[in-house]
């Protein structure tokens, strides 16, 4: 009997990625432009399309996307103004709505950080024109024309070249990486690298469609389908200005626990105010710390105290370690290598409440050994999702795992047709910028 498969991808962000690059390279690898298109069109946004083309980075062949733009100078929007587009999206299936509501939520909430307001009060001067729109519904309706959305499909990503510098925006010149880049890497634990490299290269809407759809870890085993390509509006000389995305099929026999190594920062802390604990951990995951706790025990002469743990990849360890110092009244930080075994895991978007109002919440979805699934609601989505519905979380959760169970049953989505043919050659590109 052959051993049922799923489809999984990895996406190669080590010289950046945008919205346009990411698009352009799930086209390349076989997403259909017109399901792309009529995704976009369907968001009722008059004389808003897409178009793409061959071109070539750093000699390499890809494909490009552009927006067609109506003529009229595009408005500030506010989240809810986007999620009542996606609502009316007829060209979209509850998968894409369900992925674009999650990335543009992760947008509002980054934004909003960063100017110190609320997600709903946002305006969305640069994710919420129009590139934007047509980049983040076209990646979805890519996505699940590619079964990329599917329950037991799973995506995983490298570290995001963020680039260095600055950049213009609405606000004016401001550092790179962008504020918003990293809250959303902060809020999904994407890392950042690429700081040798000039320029933005990593864009809010690349860094959110990668937070809502990707688990930053190694290409898993896989017998490879499809590569594509995405190009950049630049042509840079110091290394190809793309994206690239390999999707390919897995058997449960090679979804086996991954095997790597973790490590365990740790300090014993007996003088701080326990007030303070929440924020100590909140600081620790926005350094990178995977996971992060503290336990009770009794320490020196007696006195009670806390052993605070943070579990990070190599590579953050000074970066950990330093928020413990700034947060903490300790006087040493210790730190071990520990092997462990991870199970493969991926995030899918789920959509809880009525059908015209329900609100998405990411659901985490563990493969076992035997080739059984298990999932677990996101507390944080189902906790925002719980406020809006006036519903117990409790109920929210209950509903989301409901609602995954649900899409399982319905089974995979059919097999697609072949990508649309790209012009062999590239044809003369628009102005670069």
């Amino acid at each position: 009997m052959t051993a049922p498969t799923h489809a999984v991808a990895h996406v190669d962000c080590t010289a950046g990625v945008a919205g346009d690059m990411l698009l352009g390279a799930l086209i390349d690898a076989g997403a259909r432009t017109e399901a792309v298109r009529e995704g976009v069109r369907s968001l009722g946004v008059a004389g808003l399309d897409i178009s793409v083309e061959r071109a070539r980075r750093g000699g390499f062949a890809c494909a490009r996307v552009h927006v067609t733009r109506p003529p009229v100078p595009d408005r500030a929007r506010h989240l809810p103004d986007i999620l009542d587009h996606l609502t009316a999206a007829t060209g979209l299936g509850r998968a894409a709505v369900a992925f674009a509501t999650r990335v543009f939520e992760l947008l509002a909430r980054a934004e909003a950080t960063a100017h110190g307001t609320t997600p709903d009060q946002v305006h969305f001067h640069e994710v919420g024109a129009y590139d934007a729109l047509a980049d983040a519904v076209g990646c979805a309706a890519a996505l699940d024309d590619l079964g990329l959305l599917a329950p037991d499909a799973a995506v995983t990503c490298s570290a995001l070249a963020a680039g260095s510098g600055s950049v213009d925006c609405a606000h004016g010149r401001v550092p790179v990486p962008v504020p918003a880049v990293l809250h959303i890497a902060a809020e999904t634990g994407l890392p950042l690298t690429g700081g040798d490299l000039a320029g933005e290269r990593t864009t809010p809407t690349g860094a959110a469609l990668l937070g809502a759809l990707a688990v930053p870890r190694p290409a898993q085993p896989m017998t490879v389908r499809a590569v594509g390509v995405g190009g950049g509006r630049r042509d840079t000389p110091d290394r190809p200005n793309v994206t690239r995305v390999v999707i390919g099929q897995t058997s449960a026999e090679e979804a086996r626990p991954g095997h790597d190594e973790v490590l365990v920062v740790e300090s014993t802390v007996d003088d701080l105010d326990p007030r303070l604990w929440p924020s100590v951990l909140s600081a620790l995951r926005a350094a990178g710390a995977w996971d992060c706790w503290t336990s009770e025990i009794v320490a020196r002469h007696g006195r009670p105290g806390r052993l605070v743990t943070a579990l990070c990849p190599g590579p953050l360890r000074d970066a950990v370690a330093d928020a413990l110092f700034r947060h903490t009244t300790t006087l040493g930080v210790r730190w071990s290598v520990h092997q462990r075994l991870v199970l493969p895991r991926h995030s899918v978007a789920v959509s809880v409440g009525p059908p015209d109002g329900g609100h998405s919440v990411q659901v985490k979805v563990a493969e076992r050994p035997d080739g059984t699934l298990s999932c677990q609601p996101e507390l944080s989505d189902a906790e925002r999702a719980a406020v809006a519905l006036g519903w117990p979380v409790r109920t929210v959760c209950e509903a989301a795992a409901a609602s995954w169970r649900e899409s399982r049953i319905a089974g995979p989505p059919p097999p697609r047709s072949s990508a649309d043919d790209l012009a062999a050659s590239p044809s003369a590109e628009g102005p670069v910028l």
